[in-house]
């Protein structure tokens, strides 16, 4: 393990449009590196993840958001929802840029998330079935565990699907619980 250290900053207004730039660069290199250009994961603008869903969840009520900074570089991001109440806070996005994998910035990144919700008492999140390099980092690097797997097959999957606005249709959930 790499001894990676990293700053969380509180996203700014002025660099809004660049981390929605580059949180899509991040998931589109994902999925273009499992299905290549034959991806049909992409919606209509070529995105993996759309900016309606990107911006929804940085101004959701609840939601944090952060640039990852390694060695003064932005070089990822993480959009959290904080249930202040329950203390279940779910986990709604976490990116590092594609040149910077590998390098212990996303586990660096996610400790410091731990470390400042010292009273969460569970994580969720969600990721893409396809998304091998997620789930490997959820469940092995992170300790998450996961508890469900949405597919047509799912008990719910007409109430999901019906909820869902984007999206592939088969995604990984995943909970840590902290206390």
């Amino acid at each position: 393990m790499k001894n990676t250290k990293i700053v969380l900053a509180a996203l700014s207004e002025e660099d809004r449009e660049q981390f929605i730039s580059d949180n899509q660069r991040a998931f589109k290199y994902g999925a273009l590196e499992e299905f290549g250009k034959r991806d049909d994961h992409l919606d209509h603008d070529g995105e993996i993840i759309s900016r309606s869903t990107i911006e929804r969840s940085i101004d959701a009520a609840d939601s944090e958001a952060y640039r990852i900074i390694f060695d003064g570089r932005k070089v990822g991001g993480i959009v959290l929802r904080i249930d202040k109440t329950t203390q279940h806070n779910h986990l709604d996005l976490l990116f590092v840029s594609p040149e910077e994998h590998s390098a212990g910035i996303g586990f660096a990144a996610w400790q410091a998330v731990e470390a400042l919700y010292p009273e969460t008492k569970v994580w969720e999140t969600c990721t893409p079935y396809f998304e091998k390099r997620n789930i490997h980092f959820y469940i092995n690097k992170c300790g998450f565990q996961a508890v469900e797997f949405f597919c047509d097959f799912h008990k719910d999957a007409q109430e999901t699907d019906k909820d869902r606005e984007e999206g592939p249709s088969e995604m990984f959930r995943f909970i840590k619980v902290m206390k």
